[in-house]
This record gives structure tokens, sequence and C-alpha cells, in this order.
């Protein structure tokens, strides 16, 4: 910068007095300011207080709690009348020798008092100043104070005025105080009265934190003051200065903060960024605590040996945080109060040249390619202002750099990338050659400037480009200039991020061009000691105007508005890539969008020291993004300090180098192709892009943890109390120890190694002392650089740009500890998108640890890396001499992966361990997928197929099985295990063209499988059939015993597929033990390989096990599951029909023994096991799949898709394609259970017309029935019949409820007296009675009230009649079901559709009435019993006796035992067939009970959850599996989760319970919904035609893409419709991923420009993000109240263009409601 000569005018108010200090100094260099007295005038001023009443005597004066009182007295104001200034304040004075201690402090009539106020927070307080003099006048009399635990680890307290708002910080991410507090606080927080003081304590110890009650609170207009004891003297943080050490100095050392452009040279004035926070820990304990104090204006911070702390602040209010942690890193978690930091691009990892004033653009080049012929590893090229014309915001030198616009490109091409710089202030002057500077019109036009006390003129100073204005970001129109402008910019050259600087907010003039007013901001009546004592100088004047305030307030907030208009431009220009932002001023909470350096430092060697603690301080404030200019701004850097400094700067997170116009170049090719320097930057640089997969990880922790990234060594080593004060040293995490050489002409350094393992990052050497100092022999070439024992590193082989290193092969680091193990973690994306979100990991990122293997398990599948990259080498330090052997096998595939290790003990001589280093190379396990390296046994635990599945197993009873019990370190792993030859052999073998046939019988060398009720059968037959090219059948059966077939048909060719050729697929056999293996011809995968040992074939327990493909599993049903995609991890499914709401794991309606897996190909299967037994699955992580079943056979269907879409389509065809629903049940429904009387149908209905919301159809649930028995009206309810003709002839449709179960106790019911006449009901055997089976259901005794105070239990026993349930497989129940369908038709009510509930069936009674099964208990409580919710209670449970005798259609009896699961599907086609043939329509049924087919007659609903938000995402996962079952109809009873209601397709509560927002809301989603209905009736149809899915997931459309595969918070309607819905209570964003296409917003239209990449999106409760990809077309329809109207409007269509400009779509348009074809 240029000399200035300053002229300053200067106000200061001391008490009682008004001093003016005209000051003129002249700036002759830019390290010393000299500052002459000219004239002082001293004049009394009367008004700021009245003494006649306050005793000015000193009270209670003692030296032993002094505390610095509010003028420092060192001052020459302060020293012309010292005592008798200090007696007038009413403090007393003690003159003292000892240095910095304070001779004037406070007596004990200061300070407030407090009173108790009706508030529910216990601590709010009402304070009342003590009557005392005034500091500095304008004392505020009454103040609140408010506190809360907002978590229980994180204390606010807030004191401010009483009667008058006054400024806050507006923090974009800090919410205000809430009136209740979240957390008691009594435990960490007490409260003194008289005078107002308080403690803070940590509750579990009450050791005292912060105690504010040993000096008074000083509250004025425009002076603060509260002081605290602390616990020690362990203090950190603070900022933005330079601390030449990272522990404070706790001797009255005082530090102001306001932000300043000022030169960090190393004293103790103000820096760029405000940071009043700071870290205390307590003890070796490691328990610390974080204070922030969230304020802005200009302060001051004191620390004083008590310890104490004193805070001096001229304005806004005290705003205090304090955080309490049981370590130094969780207070820095927990500071994520502020944000959490950004997780930068992975290339700006890479190292980093830049430099002010280039020249020219030649020169720059000249630069890029000297540094690029050495070989330097160099990602990213700078330039600063003097790229632009004239230093001029938004432009570019058209002669020196008039080829800029092409130098991004210049750059890519070698992978590099391109950085540029922004200043804020905006030059007035035309451009050159007269022209006019749009981006100062446009500005001016928007009103886009900082403006005078006037809050209209335009404040005028000057910077780089002349005389300038000021941007105010804190304005909205500013922001959306500026978003403009930097667009504008983009399209002319465009660069890869922005660098912001200048934006302290710096200005070369004193205030403005015309100086600035005497007044109380401009000079307050006390300054902070802050540099040059002058409020505005180098900045704007305090009473200029801004939107958020008065300068005076928002001048530390000028940076961090920038950088929030500045993310917003980031994003308007680079949209889903993540980009970089670099700020120099920032305020707690710029870590969230931008990284920062530590200013214009100088190339000494000072500054190279104090860079550390700058680093680390800035880690504790959110911004690990940091770094120093490498080899220093100012100056010529010699070589020797270059050289070390390259070494340090290696390891910086933000690693640059960069020097100011004028000196000698510093990059590090300029010393020399051949110098050392070169060389030693080459190599070091190589270790940080080797560790980048590392680096990169820490940023994910920090981003998504809030973890630092350069860590002190006392995070980690806190009862080390040598480590407290380390700053020459730093951690790169928990892990990697630098220690750099940071003085001249020095080779050895002395380091500190704590208490741990360390290995020689270079030589791979354990070192030998530990907890020690160390003196390490560093020549010219070297620095410390040291692992950590128990780490594992990710690495990948470095190359010269991170663009073409993350190309390279990928290996670890593993450095063993003291018990020989080692843990890390690996997270990996495209290094370039935005919307990271966080992922759960495992306590401290730690996978289960097996001995003797390296364990590299996938936590979460994100992101499929395209390069395909591979884990080559794997290097473990610290092993004995012992000999290891190798092997590896798949486990699975998916991205964020822990890793861990255990002891190696090895007994097979393949690789020896040399030096104590094993190094394993050319493993090629590829990035993404789950591995074991194991290299001490052929023992692979995750191959156990368990013995033992029952509860309680032991080694004796898993030895009577003829089983091997091992115990396994594996979690999960059984200990009871098959041999490996447990099973079947072959016997015979035919083959022919369309399939093969073997007979097998029993390995009888072991034991029978140890179910003595349960006899094996030893001889069975298989056959395998090839019905189609792409489906197969392999069944196998008792041929010399009838065993229970599933009698429901299914649809294959009457001739199988001959030709090879056309088949799919390959099927081959195994003798021994004996298995199918089925593999895709097209990939090779084996994508079924059942020759696993365990297969069991008895008469009650059948159990095979297969090896699956992959780990991508979806389906099995119906039970609630967590994620759409199945965890293998050793989880067990029960299947079983049964009346059970959703819960974990818990069986709930209907059975579906379907699933889709998925390859790694990318392909998919389908695989169908035809039997309706009750059964469960259990998926371990070879990956393998164990099917149990107690009954019938194995009969398996398997589809070959090969896309997920084609295998819903083979397997609908196989089963029958779905129902089309009629055109109105796709319109909104509404249903509750517990209408009283037709008058709440009535009126809901009413309400509904007049709130204009889309509403087809209504239903009515059990309510309806008299004493809830079919077929008969309540009397309530007699105006129904009526009501419903009324709302049918108004286009409205009605659906009642029907349930199987009739009452057999009434006089004159003749559904019951029709049914026993047609011997409809299900009987016991003849065998046993031949009487019918009675249960309990809904309907009641007649003649009786129901005393509802009663337990449930009691209630059924005397008030639930004798229920019987009807056969719905034999002819005759079908059409006596049909009459009385029918007779309710035409004699009571009408209706469209037909609901069928309770059929699984239910029973309120277990088995039959009095519990007593007839026949054999086996049947009632088999030899296994499948994990099943209530199963101690036995099959029975809830429903009726197993040995139940049901009759199929073609006259076979069979047990209820075997056909229990299909009641439901046998109950659905007789009620789909009446509903037809009585209504003459289509209408729709819904059932609750459901099987594979039951789709062709009937929709489902996902029962009977609960109004909670997971059942909101869980539903989105149910919708999805039951569209792999071929059920597309349907939907949950979504209980006030109308936002997403568009998804639904029926059933909720009724909108217009809620208020007038929410039915607005409901509103305009449902018009949304019968917009598109003719798009979604056209999917129903292509899926009754073609079998596709309606709600579809986002893999079946872009399989190519894998992070689809793990989705299931979006789904799509077909192929076109992206819906991401909020999920999640209080959810403002959604953050929703776009798959590779064009996306367009379905309300504004626009392209989104995000594709492969997740979005953050604003949802609204009013909005649900809807995207139509584009490339499709999609029909609509103006919306109406109901469809039978909204079917009358005219049709239209979105037509969303593809990239090529095309689209195509589909349409089908019938009556609606019409039967045929």
């Amino acid at each position: 910068m240029r000399d200035s000569f300053l002229s300053v005018r200067t106000l200061l108010r001391l008490r009682g007095w008004t001093v003016f200090l005209n000051l003129e100094h002249h700036r002759s260099d830019k390290k010393s300011i000299s500052i002459d007295l000219v004239n002082t005038s001293i004049e009394t001023d009367h008004t700021d207080y009245a003494t006649s009443s306050i005793d000015f005597s000193c009270k209670a004066c003692t030296t032993g709690t002094m505390v610095v009182v509010a003028v420092n007295n060192d001052k020459k104001d302060f020293n012309l009348f010292p005592q008798l200034t200090c007696e007038q304040r009413g403090c007393c004075w003690s003159p003292l020798d000892t240095p910095n201690v304070p001779w004037c402090f406070f007596s004990s009539n200061h300070g407030y008092t407090a009173h108790s106020v009706k508030n529910p927070n216990p601590h709010g307080k009402s304070l009342s100043r003590m009557p005392s003099p005034s500091l500095f006048g304008a004392d505020i009399q009454q103040l609140s104070f408010h506190a809360e635990m907002q978590t229980s680890n994180r204390l606010r307290f807030k004191i401010f005025d009483a009667q008058q708002k006054r400024f806050e910080v507006p923090h974009e991410h800090i919410n205000t105080v809430t009136s209740n507090p979240s957390t008691p606080i009594s435990d960490a927080l007490e409260i003194t009265n008289e005078p107002f003081g308080l403690i803070v304590r940590r509750k579990e110890n009450k050791k005292v934190l912060f105690d504010t009650t040993f000096a008074p609170l000083v509250f004025a207009d425009q002076f603060l003051q509260l002081s605290a004891k602390l616990p020690s003297h362990n203090i950190y943080g603070l900022g933005e200065h330079v601390h030449q050490n990272y522990r404070h100095d706790t001797n009255w050392r005082t530090w102001p903060i306001f932000t300043r452009d000022a030169f960090p040279n190393g004293g103790t004035h103000n820096l760029y960024g405000h940071y009043p926070f700071f870290l205390c820990l307590e003890d070796n304990s490691g328990k610390s605590f974080g204070v922030f104090l969230l304020n802005s204006n200009a302060m001051e911070v004191t620390l004083q040996p008590a310890p104490a702390v004193t805070y001096r602040t001229i304005g806004g209010i005290l705003d205090f945080f304090i955080f309490f942690g049981e370590t130094p890193e969780q207070v820095v978690q927990e500071f994520e109060l502020i944000g959490r930091p950004v997780i930068p691009p992975y290339w700006s990892l890479g190292f980093q040249l830049s430099r002010w004033n280039y020249g020219s653009l030649s020169e720059v080049k000249k630069t890029v390619e000297r540094n690029r012929a050495v070989g330097l590893p160099y990602d990213i090229q700078y330039t600063d202002i003097d790229y632009m014309e004239e230093k001029k915001d938004f432009t570019y030198d058209k002669v020196n750099f008039k080829d800029l616009p092409t130098f991004a490109d210049y750059l890519h091409e070698k992978g590099q990338k391109y950085i540029l710089i922004l200043d804020p202030a905006i030059a007035t002057s035309k451009l050159i050659g007269d022209v006019a500077y749009g981006s100062y019109d446009r500005g001016t036009a928007k009103n886009a400037w900082v403006t005078e006390s006037d809050g209209k003129t335009h404040l005028v100073g000057e910077v780089w480009p002349g005389e300038t204005v000021f941007p105010d970001y804190t304005s909205q129109n500013c922001i959306d200039w500026w978003v403009d402008e930097y667009d504008r910019l983009y399209k002319e050259v465009k660069h890869d991020a922005l660098w912001i600087d200048m934006n302290e907010v710096a200005n070369f003039k004193q205030g403005s061009n015309k100086g600035c007013s005497v007044n109380k901001l401009n000079y307050p009546p006390y300054t902070p000691r802050i540099l040059d004592d002058l409020m505005y100088s180098k900045t704007l004047c305090m009473d200029a105007k801004q939107a958020w305030g008065n300068h005076y307030d928002v001048h530390s907030l000028y940076g961090y508005s920038m950088v929030l208009a500045t993310e917003q431009a980031l994003q308007r220009v680079f949209g889903g890539n993540r980009t970089l932002m670099l700020t120099r001023s920032s305020f707690p909470g710029v870590g969230k969008y931008s990284g920062h350096w530590l200013g214009d430092n100088g190339a000494n060697w000072n500054d190279i020291k104090w860079a550390i603690p700058g680093m680390l301080e800035f880690g504790l404030f959110g911004v690990p993004y940091i770094g120093a200019d490498i080899c220093g701004f100012f100056d010529d850097s010699s070589e020797e300090l270059c050289r070390r400094w390259m070494q340090v700067g290696a390891f910086y997170p933000f690693s640059r180098n960069h020097n100011a116009e004028g000196y000698k170049p510093q990059d590090p090719a300029s010393y020399g192709a051949s110098s050392l320097l070169v060389a030693t930057s080459k190599h070091y640089l190589s270790i940080r892009y080797t560790l980048l997969p590392y680096l990169y990880t820490l940023f994910y922790k920090a981003h998504t943890s809030g973890d630092t990234v350069v860590r002190p060594l006392l995070h980690e080593f806190y009862s080390d109390s040598d480590t407290w004060a380390v700053d020459r040293q730093f951690l790169w995490g928990k892990y990697l120890l630098i220690t750099p050489v940071l003085d001249p002409g020095v080779d050895r350094v002395q380091g500190y190694f704590p208490d741990a393992v360390w290995y020689d990052y270079e030589t791979r050497e354990r070192l030998g002392q530990r907890k020690t100092h160390v003196e390490l022999f560093l020549p010219a070439d070297k620095l410390g650089l040291h692992i950590r024992g128990g780490a594992i590193l990710p690495t990948q082989e470095p190359d010269v740009t991170t663009t073409h290193s993350r190309l390279r092969p990928m290996g670890l680091i593993i450095a063993l500890d003291d018990n020989n193990q080692a843990t890390g973690e690996l997270f990996w994306d495209d290094g370039d998108s935005r919307g990271i979100t966080e992922v759960k990991v495992k306590k401290n990122g730690v996978c289960v640890s097996f001995q003797n293997v390296l364990a590299m398990d996938v936590t979460n599948a994100g992101y499929s890396d395209p390069n395909n990259l591979k884990f080559e080498t794997i290097t473990v330090l610290g092993l004995g001499p012992s000999c290891v052997s190798k092997g590896c096998r798949n486990i699975s595939s998916q991205f964020l992966v822990c890793l861990s290790l255990t002891k190696c003990d090895c007994f097979f001589s393949f690789l020896f361990v040399l030096n104590k280093v094993l190094t394993l190379n050319d493993l090629s396990l590829t990035l993404g997928e789950s591995y074991k390296v194991q290299w001490d046994s052929e023992a692979l635990d995750y191959q156990r197929v368990d013995c033992h599945p029952e509860e309680n197993s032991n080694e004796a009873e898993c030895k009577k099985r003829g089983c091997l019990w091992e115990v396994s370190a594996a979690e999960n792993v059984p200990w009871c295990f098959y041999p490996e030859d447990y099973g079947y052999n072959v016997l015979n073998y035919a083959e022919t063209a369309t399939g093969i046939r073997v007979d097998i019988n029993r390995n009888t060398r072991y034991r029978s499988s140890g179910r003595p009720d349960s006899p094996d059968i030893d001889n069975l037959r298989v056959e395998i059939n090839y019905h189609t090219g792409d489906m197969l059948q392999f069944k196998i059966w008792d041929p010399s015993t009838e065993r229970f077939e599933v009698p429901v048909p299914l649809t294959v060719p009457s001739t199988p597929e001959s030709d090879e050729d056309k088949r799919l697929y390959k099927v081959s056999v195994t003798e021994s033990p004996f298995g199918i293996q089925v593999v895709r011809k097209s990939t090779g995968t084996t994508i079924w390989d059942s020759s696993m040992p365990g297969f069991i074939f008895s008469n009650m327990f059948i159990q095979i096990s297969t090896k699956l493909s992959s780990k991508f599993v979806y389906g099995f049903g119906e039970t609630e599951h967590t994620s759409f995609k199945h965890d293998l991890d050793y989880h067990t499914w029960g299947m079983f029909a049964k009346d059970q709401p959703p819960g974990y794991k818990m069986n709930c309606y209907g059975v579906h023994p379907f699933y889709m897996g998925l390859e790694n190909t990318g392909d998919a299967h389908g695989v169908l096991l035809l039997n309706s037994n009750a059964m469960d699955v259990t998926f371990q992580p070879t990956p393998s799949l164990t099917y149990r079943t107690i009954g019938g056979i194995l009969d398996f269907y398997m589809v070959l898709g090969p896309t997920p879409e084609m295998v819903v389509q083979e397997y609908t065809s196989l089963v029958g394609r779905p129902v089309l629903p009629a055109y109105w049940s796709l319109g909104f429904q509404l249903c509750r259970y517990g209408y009283a009387n037709d008058s709440e149908i009535e009126n809901l209905y009413t309400d509904m017309k007049k709130a204009g919301i889309p509403y087809d159809v209504q239903y009515a649930d059990i309510d309806y029935m008299e004493r809830q028995l079919d077929f008969v009206l309540d009397s309530e309810f007699q105006g129904l019949p009526a009501l419903v003709d009324r709302m049918r002839a108004e286009g409205m449709r009605f659906i009642f409820i029907l349930d199987p179960a009739i009452s057999g106790n009434e006089t004159n019911y003749p559904a019951f007296e029709k049914g026993v006449a047609q011997d409809v009901f299900i009987k016991w055997p003849k065998e046993l009675g031949d009487g019918i089976v009675w249960g309990k259901v809904w309907p009641d005794f007649p003649n009786v009230t129901v005393d509802e105070d009663l337990d449930w239990e009691t209630q059924v026993q005397i008030y639930r009649s004798y229920a019987a349930f009807p056969d719905f497989f034999r002819s005759q129940t079908a059409a006596w079901w049909h009459q009385e369908i029918k007779d309710f038709y035409t004699n009571v009510m009408k209706f469209d559709g037909l609901w069928i509930d309770m059929n699984e069936p239910a029973s309120f009674v277990h088995g039959t009435v009095g519990g007593t099964c007839l026949g054999e208990n086996l049947l009632e409580f088999p030899p296994y019993m499948p994990p099943l919710e209530s199963k101690h209670e036995g099959l029975k449970h809830k429903t009726l006796c197993m040995n139940s005798e049901q009759i199929l259609s073609d006259g076979k009896r069979v047990k209820h035992y075997d056909v229990h699961n299909l009641y439901g599907w046998s109950h659905t086609k007789p009620t789909y067939d009446a509903l037809l043939d009585v209504t003459g329509k289509r209408g729709i049924v819904v059932t609750r009970s459901t099987y594979p087919s039951s789709g062709k007659w009937a929709g489902h609903w996902l029962g009977d959850n609960y109004a909670t938000w997971d059942q909101l995402y869980k539903s989105i996962i149910g919708m999805m599996e039951f569209s792999l079952f071929g059920i597309p109809y349907v939907t949950c009873i979504c209980q006030c989760f109308l936002s997403i209601n568009i998804d639904f397709f029926f059933t909720c509560p009724d909108p217009v319970a809620w208020d007038d927002r929410f039915a607005t809301a409901s509103k305009d989603v449902l018009n949304i919904r019968y917009t598109l209905l003719p798009y979604l009736y056209t999917l129903m149809f292509e899926a009754h035609t073609q079998g596709s899915t309606v709600v579809r997931p986002l893999l079946h459309e872009f399989t190519n893409d894998k992070t689809t595969w793990d989705i299931h918070r979006q789904f799509l309607w077909g192929p076109a419709l992206l819906i991401s819905p909020a999920l999640d209570a209080g959810q403002t964003v959604v953050n929703g991923y776009l798959p590779v296409a064009r996306w367009y917003d379905y309300h504004t239209t626009q392209d989104v420009g995000v594709r492969g990449k997740w979005l953050t999106m604003q949802t609204p409760l009013e909005r649900i993000n809807l995207h139509v990809r584009g490339g499709y077309i999609l029909p609509w329809q103006k919306p109406e109240s109901n469809t039978k109207l909204s079917r009358k409007n005219p049709l239209g269509l979105i037509v969303a263009l593809s990239d090529s400009g095309t689209a195509e779509g589909s349409f089908f348009w019938d009556d609606g409601e019409g039967i045929g074809e």
C-alpha cells in the first residue's frame, strides 16, 4: 500500500470529563505509527451523572480480587488525573509495583441486583443497577437476564436491556433464545442476587468453570463489561491476532477484537477476523469448556492471573454460550452452534500458487510452465487484482490479460484449476476510454451501497481502484446485485473458485473522503485497545448506515455478510459443484461456507512459527480450511526460509505460496529446477498428495462431526501436561504428527512425542522413545513426519494434480499400536458435488475388529467411483518377524469405509515380514466394496451357516446336530455351524434341452437335523425347468409322499425354452454337497449358488442357503424395513400373515417371499419361493441368504431381467398383471375409524366442498355396522344410504369395509344363517368333531353395552360374540359372499368399491374360543418356530388353530397350517368378482392381507401405522416393495402427513380438521395430484398391461448410477416425475439426489442444472419438491373438486426436452371405470 498522511479527530469520554484530542500522524512505513499530541482541551460535562446521592467512598476495597477497570491506566488520557478519575468512579486506588496490575479497581457497591420474574424459566431474572457512580454515562438501569440449557452440553445466557431493543447479531445459523429451556440447568448454573452474578459449574463434579461473582457487571449504552474467574490457565483461542504462542499468557494481557486491515507482524493489535471464543482445558482429565460471546461490536478481552477473563464491548448485548466437553475436541464439536465447516472440493487440497502483480498473463503462464516442467504437484493458479482493468471488480485487463477468458481452459487441459480475486470496494470512475463502468452503475441503480449517516448519501472512500463506494452485503438489493455481477463475470472469464479480500472492510481514507462526524458512534465514550485507538481508522465511519444497522454495530460482520452473499453467487454460477471460497475477514460461522488464510505475513522466521498457533486457533473457530502464505507475503524470501516453509506448508490444510508485488518470485521453480528447494518441495508435496484421501476424510469429519483437521497435541493427549503448550508441532487429525524446522541454520529439532507408538513416515521405523522430547536430525531437505500407532491411513499414488491422482491406485498404511490393533476411516465421493450429508458411522469410526484380519467394511453406499479405483497396496508397520499368508474375498459394494486390524499371527509361508513391515501388493480390492484380508487362517467366519438358529445355542446342543462349534470374535457370526459337506449328494442326473432332473439323498454321515418331531426326508427329487429365455423354475420335493403345494395359479408357457442361445442364464449342479448354480451368461455373474452347507428337508423344517451376487437385495415382506436395500449383517425376517401393526422385525399382514437382487454389474434378477407356510429368511455378509420354512416344498421361480423394471414385468407376467383401478380411485380419499354417525360424514363432506379441496372418495369403517356385523346398518347411520346417493350424484364415490368374520350369536342374521346352510365356514376336521372353529373379532353379542373401561382381554371375553370364518377357497363360499354383497348393494346402500380388512385372518382369541386347539399341538408349536411376533404363544396367536381344516376348490382338504398365509389372497378374488358384478363397473378393492398375485384383483394399504415421523419414510420403502410385489395400488394411512399426499394413493385424515394454512396447503398439493392424474392413470394402465411399476425406485431408471441403489427417501412416478418429500419433523430443506438427466423444477419449469449430484432444496409446508425428467411428455388436466368434473376439462401436455431437444411419452384414456380390455 502507498504511504499516507492521515488526519484524525478523536473524542474520548472519561468519567466526568470530555477530552478532545486532535491527533496527526504520518505513516511512513507499514509496520510503525508515530502519534504526536498537538492540542488538548478539557471541558466539564455536567450531564453524565449526578453526585448528590452517590457514595463515592471506596467500599470493601481489596487487592485480592482486583479486576481491571474499564479504562487502561497506561493511557495518556487516564494518566492526566489518575487517582482523581478513579475515585470519581467510585473505585479503589492502590498503586502497586507489580507490572501490569491495575491500580484502579472496583469496589463492592458496583453492579446490579437480581429479582425473580414470573417466567417458566427459573433462570430468568430482572436486574436493577445498584446506586454507584457511572463509568461512562448512559448506564442502563433495568436489565433482563435469561438462561437456558440448549443441549445437554450447551448453556446460553443473555443479558439485555429490559426496556429497549438493542443491536443483536443477526447470525444465520444461531437460533434466538426460546421461552422454555430444553434441559434443566439447576446443576449447571447458580445465580447470586445481590450483587448479581452467576456461577457455571460442571454438573457431574460441581467444578466451577465460569464465575462472575467476584466482579461487578457494567452495562451502559456504549460500555459493557463482564468478568469471570476460570478454573485454569490453559486458555486457547480469541482472535484474530498474532498469538506468538497457542496457550495464552494470563499475565494481564489485553486483546482487542475488531476486524481490521492490518499486518500480522506479531503485535497485540486486532486483525482481520472477530472471534470472541476461547477454549479452557480444566485439568489433565481432559474435561474442557468453551466460551463464546455473540457480540460483533468492538471489544477487548483481558486475561489476568486469577485466572480470570474480562470482556469489554462497546455495544450490543451480552450473549454468552458455554460449551461443555469431556475433551477439548468435543468442545470444538459442540461449537457446531455456528455451523459445521464446509467440505472443500478435493482439488482444493492440492498445492496452489499465487502472487500479487504478475504483471501480465504471459508471466502467469511462465510461472505455470516452469513449475509444470519440474514436475511439481500443483493444482491451482491464482491471479490477484492485477488481472483487473485498473483494479476494478468484474473487469479484466484487455491488454496485459487479454487471453484471460481462455486461461481456465489452458489450466484445465492439464487438470489444474483457476481462482481469481474480488474486493468489495467498487470504483466510481469509468472504464478506460470513458466507457461506463456497468458494475458501478447497476449497483447505484439498485441502491446497493453503504450510506452516510443520513441513510441516503453513498459513503465514498478510497481503495485500490481509487475513489470507491462500498457494497452493503446486509441489503438484499446488494446481494442481488453482487450475484448478478458475479454471474456476468463468470460468463466472460471462466474460473473455478473465488477469493475475496479487503472485506474488514478496508478503506484507505479515514472513514470517508469527507472524514467522520463528531458523535458518540465515531468517538464512543470508551474505545477498546484497537489499532490506532480510532474506530474508523482504515475503514468506514461508524455512523454509516447498513441494512443490518449502524456500521458501529455491524463493522465486524462486513466480511461475514460478504461471505453469505458470495455463497449465493457461487451457488448461482456453479450450481451443484462445490467450488471454493476464501475470505480474509471472518466471523464465527464463515467456516460453514469459506476458508481463510492468515493474511499479509512477512518472509521471516517469526511468521513461519506464528502460523502454527494461527492455524490451530482457526481450527477452534470452525474454519479448518486454513493456512498461511507459504514463504511469506512481504519481503524477499531466502532459499532456506522458503525451503523450510515449503516443507511445513505441504501440511497446511490450505497450502498456497503467495507473495506481494515488488519482491522476487518465490514459486518453487523460480529457485532453479535442480535446487534443493524444488527437490524437497516435490518430495513433501508428493507425500501430501499420497495422503490426500486421509486429509479429505478429515475434512469430511469436520463437516459432519465438527472435528478439527489441523489439531494441537493437547486435543489427543490432554492428560499429558507437556502437550498443553506445544505449538511448534501439530497433528493432522489423530494420527499424523508434523515436526517442522522453524529456525535458520538448524538441522536438529526437539520434538515432543506423547505416550503412544510412533513410526517415522519415511523410514517406517518405530520410534524408540515416547512421552518425552526427542531430538530429531532434520537436514536441509527433511522435516519430521510420524504416524501414531493405531492408525490406518488411506493413501493414493500421487500425481502432479488431483485430477490425475484420483485415477491412481489406492493403498493403506497400517500402523499397529501397543495392542497390535489399528483403525481408520475413508470418505470418498466425486470430490466436487454439493450435497454432502451426514452419514452415521459406528462410534469413533471403528468397525468390528476380527482376530488376525484386516476388515474393510463399507457403512454407507452413496457414491460409485467411475474410475474403478482399487486398493493395490497395504503396508503394515510394527509386525513381528512372523510369516503370513494372503487371501481376500469380496463382501459388498458401498462407499464410506471403516478399516480395522487386529493382531496377526500367521501359519502359512507365502510372504515374509522384513524389518517389521509387511507389504501386500497387487491386491486389486475395488474401492467402494467391503473386504476381509486375512493372512493367518483359511477359516472364513462369515461363510458359516447357522446350525442352531433357535435361542440358547450351546456346544452340546450344537454337536448333537452333527455341527461344528467354534467361538468367533466376529459379531453376529454363529458359533454353531454346518460342516462343509452337510446336506445332500447327487444320485442321478439327467439333462434335457429344457431342463435338468436330479435325484439326491441326504448325507447320512451326520446326524439328523436335530428336531426329533420333524424327521428328515432322505431322498428328494429336483426338477429344473427352463420356462422362457428369462425365467426358470427349480423345484425340490419328496417324490414318495405327497406334500402340500401352493394352489396359487401361475402363468408359465406351455412350451419351455429349448434354445440355449435364447436363454439369459446357464444352470449347473454341484454333486457334493448338492447345489444349484445359476449364472448370467452375459456377465458371468453367479446369481444363485445353493452349494452351501446346511441344506435340510425334513417333515416340518426345510432350510436352504444360497450365495448372493452382491449385497444389493430388495424385497421380502410384509414387514417394516428401515431401508429399501436390505442390511445383510445377520438380519432375520419372519413371514407369517398377522394382524400386527408395522414394527421393526414384526411380521405383518401379508407374505411375499420374493426378492430382487441387483448385481454389481447393474443387472437385476428376481427370485420367488412359492411356499405359503410360516418361514423366515436370514441374510449374512458373505453375501448369502438362508430360507427356512416349516412345511410344503421348495418351489423357486427366477426371472433374469436384466433391468430392475424388467424384473417386475417378468414377475407380474408370472403371478399376474396388476388390476387397473377406476380413474376416480386415484383421487383423494377420506376415511377414519370412529365416525359416530352419518352426520359426521355429512359435515365432513360439506366442509371439504366449502374448502374447495379436491376429494373423490369417502369411506365408512366398521362404525356404520350394527354391532360390527357385516351387511347390517347401524341405527346411527340410517341416513347414510341417502347421503351416499347424494354424494354419488355430485361426482363422489363411496367405499365401505367388510371383515371376513361372521357373528354366530344372532337370532336373525341372514349372512350367518345362509352361510351355515351353504357350509361356507372353516371347521375342524371330521376326525376332531366337524364343528365350526369359533373365534372372536369385532362383532358384539346382541343386547350388551360394552364397558370400555375394562381391559381389552376382558372385553373380548365378555362382549365379543362367537365368530365364524368363511373358507374362501370353496366355490360355494364365493357364491355366498357374492350374494351377500349383492343384497347389501341392492337393498341397503350403493357403493363403488370395497375395503376388506382383518383377513390374515385376525381373531381376538388365540386359536379358538377358550384357547384350546383340537388335535396335534405340534402344528401350533412346530419343531422350529420362525422369529415371529409373540412366537411364544404359538402360530395360533391372534388367528385360527393351525389344525383347522380348509377345502380347496378341487375338493382337497388341507390344514390351516399350510394355507394360513393364503387367507387374504383367497378372500380377494371373490370380493373383486362380486364388486364387478353388482356395480357393473371396475371400482377398486383394497385388501389388507396379500400374497403373490393379489395385485391382480386389489390394491393394498400398509396397515395400522402410527403418527410418527419414521413411519413416513418407511411408508415409501413399503410402497416401493409392493411395487416389486406387483401391487402398485398401495399406500399407507398417512396420519396427518398430507404434505406428501401427492405420492400416496388414498386415505388421509380430513384436511379441514386442521387450520386454514393446512387446508390451503392440502388443496394446493392435491391440485397438483389431480393435474397429473392422466399421467398417473397411464402409469396404472402400463402396470396393468406391461407389469411396470408406478411408484418407482430411482435405481429402476438409473441403474448405472450406484448412488441410486441405496435411495429410499425419494421415488419416482413412472420414469419421469421425481418426488423428494419432507420426511422429518421441522424439516425446511430436503437433501435430494438428482441422477444424471436433465431435470426441470415442476413449480418453476426451470432446468435446475444439477445432475448426478445431491441438491439441497427448500421445502416449506406448502411445497413438495417435484422434478420432471427431460426427454418425457406428461399428460395433464386442469383439476377440479373431483375427477368427475376434472375429466371434463381440456387436457394438456408437459413436454420436458432432453439435452438433444427431444421428448416422448404415452397416454391412456377410457371412461375410467368400464370393465373389459
